[in-house]
């Protein structure tokens, strides 16, 4: 399903588009995957800008559901006291992952509180033991979270940029304080502080 010609492939451009800040080459990768250029990723990102501006374009959950079709999972969430969903769509550049929006309550008109790519049920998780093992691309925030906790979570320097800062052993054993920097929850760097 698409929307005036705004489907998974253009919502894809527009993930990658925030993500070429900080790994244009793996973007450059993913986007010739999908058939498309560069050109074609920076307007994909203008017509998505223009649309979720515009006050005919659908809001909330009804957006997404626009452009991706209905979501293909939707699920019960609780977070302290509050009662939320999560619905997920699969996308073809990264088939262990699924775009995820957290609504609301419903109560309160189950506004959007997140959108992010999560690890999809029953994919294997990342063997995440070292440093070594935090490639970009490779997991999103809930895997650095469990394989190194306690992780600390903070905002990112941008829209849909996330952080977690946590401590890790490096290739030698010795344990780093450090903060990956997450895009769309996928993760795109890693800074290495000094060992303990």
């Amino acid at each position: 399903m698409a929307i005036h010609g705004f489907g998974t492939t253009e919502f894809q451009l527009v993930l990658l588009r925030r993500m070429a800040d900080f790994r244009p080459q793996l973007v450059e990768q993913a986007v010739h995957q999908l058939g498309a250029s560069r050109a074609e990723m920076r307007e994909a990102n203008k017509r998505w800008q223009a649309m979720i501006r515009s006050s005919r374009f659908p809001h909330g959950a009804r957006r997404y559901a626009a452009v991706l079709g209905p979501p293909q999972l939707t699920l019960p969430r609780r977070i302290g006291d509050l009662s939320c969903t999560a619905q997920q769509w699969a996308l073809p550049l990264w088939p262990e992952l699924r775009f995820e929006i957290l609504l609301g309550p419903q109560d309160s008109g189950g506004p959007v509180w997140n959108e992010w790519l999560v690890r999809a049920a029953g994919t294997p998780l990342p063997t995440l033991h070292t440093l070594v093992d935090l490639t970009p691309w490779s997991c999103v925030v809930s895997d650095v979270a469990v394989a190194f906790a306690p992780a600390v979570p903070r905002e990112g320097s941008a829209p849909m940029r996330w952080q977690l800062d946590f401590t890790a052993p490096d290739a030698a054993g010795l344990a780093r304080h450090c903060t990956a920097d997450f895009t769309w929850g996928l993760l795109q760097e890693v800074r290495i502080g000094e060992p303990d």
